[in-house]
Order: structure tokens, then C-alpha cells, then sequence
């Protein structure tokens, strides 16, 4: 039998949304005889309890305990935490200095990918297209200088807290004088605050994964956004959300298809990403492709693209992820 240990929650802003994904994996995994899973909630405070109440630390002879002195060994560690500490790779450091080993990315990889502006000056320096940005590091008159330029210039700018979820502290502005207000918020969130064009484009979705020893990169699927809005946490989570998700994008050519998995499996392999990932893109009007964020453990709620995009591809995610399980023990 092999233990795992499902982690959820956080205590961050993403804490129900982790709920919700660990409920789909915990769903995924109940049928399989050689897995015994334990699923317990982590708070804003790193406190570990399970559904019964039993508050638990995990040990470095990777074993977990509850209060009462009782012992768990732990072969294998899901952590189901979107945004702090499960993205950010803190919790798999802890993981990485226990040995245990774990579903996703290394913590290195996350840290980069869940700082949205490491993520550009990667895909920058890796010749890789990704939307036109600039970054702020405090609210002085020199820095708020650039941020108003860049609105004069583009004439609509998305200004997103660097170190939170994709769609956490993300607002749009148009107007100069909203523009310090925004940037203010933001700077309430994260020491640093990216600026990004706001373009007039479609919002594209890949699954990047491993299957036995095969780096797949899916068709992409779309995300269409109301009119009135983009694709906010809660135009994305929310149950009265009014977003469109296709599972295969409509209309794109087979450059376009090309170019996207190309890059999708390139930028997985450089960023050292490991088992998943979502990888976002945006489709211009005019054509232009470029690529928008990396996700190191997308949400897999009812509403969530990555499992559906790998079903549509014909792989089953119970056999995935418990295939990454069994390897795991064998490694």
C-alpha cells in the first residue's frame, strides 16, 4: 500500500479553490486498491487537521503525527495549494528536505513561474514571445513616471501583483487616474507590480504533461471572457460565472497549432517544470501569438481546463496521476 498524503487549503485567497481540486483528486483515486490517501487542510498558519479535527505535523523521519503521539509514513505527498505555500515552492521544500517525494515541480520552478515577472525575463531571455511589460519596485514618482508612460503608449494595461495566483490582484486599467490607485492596491499584495499591454486577443489553454516516459503538449483549448470583463479569479471560480471554455480552440492554423506546442514543450523543458502544467497564450487580432503565464499546478475543479484537455487527448487522469504514484515508489 502506498500512503498519500493529499495537502489542500493554505489559508491563502485561493484556499476554497484548493479545496475543490483536492475534492476532484480525491475522487480520482478512490477506486485504486494500492493507494491509501489521507486528505488533510492546511490554515493560514501551516496547521495540518483532518476532516475529523486531529491537527498533525509532518516530521523529518517522513512520517506524519498527530497530537497524540499517533504515526503515519508517508510515501508520497500531493500538495493540492494553489498560490502560497503549495505554488510558491515552500511547501516542496519542506517536502525535498524530508524526502519524500511529490506530485508537480521542484520548488526552483515553481518560484519562478509563480513570480509572474521571473516568469518574462525567463521566457525573454529564452527568445520566447510573451506580452509587452514593465515592472514597478515601489510607488516613488519615478517608477509611477513609467507606469503612466506605458498607459499613454498602450493605451490599456493590465497591473498585476507579481507574487499571487493568475487571476489574484490582476486589474485592468484604462483610465490615467486610476492608474496610481491600482497601482497601489497591487503594491498591498506584492513588493512588486507588473505591468503588461492589455491586448485585444483570444485567451488560449495547454496542458503540458508527462504519460510514462512522453512529454505531451495538447491541442489548445479557449477561454472566452463576457465582453464586459476578463477572465478575473472570479469570472474563472465563481458559480454564476459567465466564461465560455472550449475544449479545443476554434480556427487556428496548423503554424499557429505548431507554434504553440512548440513552445509549450520548450518552455516546460527550460523552466525545468516536472509532472503538469498549464501554459496560457494569447491570439491577437492581428495574429500575433505570444505566450502569457505558466502554471505550475493548475485548478482541477469542475470549471478547470487541464483535466478536461487531457481527457480530450485520451488520457484517463486517474491512470495518470496514480501511475506517477506507483513510479514514484520505484524511482
Amino acid at each position: 500500500m502506498i500512503n498519500t498524503l493529499l495537502i489542500c487549503g493554505g489559508g491563502g485567497s485561493e484556499h476554497e479553490v484548493s479545496l475543490r481540486t483536492a475534492d476532484f483528486i480525491e475522487e480520482q483515486l478512490a477506486e485504486s486498491e494500492d493507494i491509501d490517501l489521507m486528505r488533510v487542510e492546511m490554515d493560514a498558519s501551516g496547521c495540518l487537521t483532518d476532516k475529523d479535527g486531529r491537527v498533525y505535523h509532518i516530521f523529518y523521519d517522513g512520517k506524519i503525527r498527530d497530537e497524540a503521539g499517533s504515526a503515519w509514513d508517508v510515501d508520497y505527498v500531493i500538495p493540492a495549494i494553489h498560490g502560497y505555500p503549495g505554488e510558491t515552492g515552500d511547501l516542496q521544500s519542506q517536502l525535498e528536505m524530508f524526502g519524500i517525494p511529490y506530485f508537480g515541480s521542484a520548488p526552483e520552478a515553481s518560484k519562478i513561474c509563480f513570480n509572474k515577472i521571473k516568469t518574462k525575463m525567463w521566457l525573454s531571455a529564452l527568445g520566447i514571445d510573451n506580452t509587452p511589460y514593465l515592472f514597478l519596485h515601489s510607488l516613488e514618482a519615478e517608477e509611477l513616471d513609467k507606469a503612466h508612460a506605458a498607459l499613454e503608449a498602450w493605451e490599456a494595461v493590465f497591473i498585476k501583483a507579481s507574487n499571487q495566483g493568475s487571476s489574484v490582484g490582476c486589474f485592468k486599467v484604462t483610465r490615467r487616474e486610476d492608474l496610481h490607485g491600482t497601482i497601489e492596491e497591487a503594491f498591498t499584495l506584492s513588493p512588486y507590480v507588473l505591468i503588461e499591454k492589455a491586448l485585444n486577443a483570444r485567451e488560449l489553454e495547454v496542458a503540458v504533461y508527462t504519460f510514462g516516459e512522453e512529454l505531451i503538449a495538447t491541442l489548445p483549448g479557449e477561454v472566452r471572457a463576457p465582453s464586459d470583463t476578463f477572465y478575473t479569479y472570479k469570472e474563472k471560480y465563481a458559480t454564476g460565472s459567465r466564461a465560455e471554455t472550449f475544449i479545443e480552440a476554434e480556427g487556428l492554423n496548423k503554424e499557429q497549432q505548431a507554434w504553440i506546442r512548440d513552445v509549450s514543450i520548450r518552455t516546460f523543458k527550460a523552466l525545468k517544470l516536472k509532472d503538469l502544467s498549464r501554459i496560457d497564450f494569447f491570439l491577437t487580432d492581428e495574429g500575433e501569438l505570444y505566450l502569457n503565464e505558466v502554471n505550475t499546478f493548475p485548478g482541477m475543479t469542475p470549471k478547470s481546463m487541464f483535466p478536461k484537455m487531457m481527457e480530450n487527448h485520451g488520457h484517463n487522469f486517474t491512470e495518470y496521476l496514480t501511475g506517477l504514484i506507483r513510479s514514484s515508489q520505484s524511482d
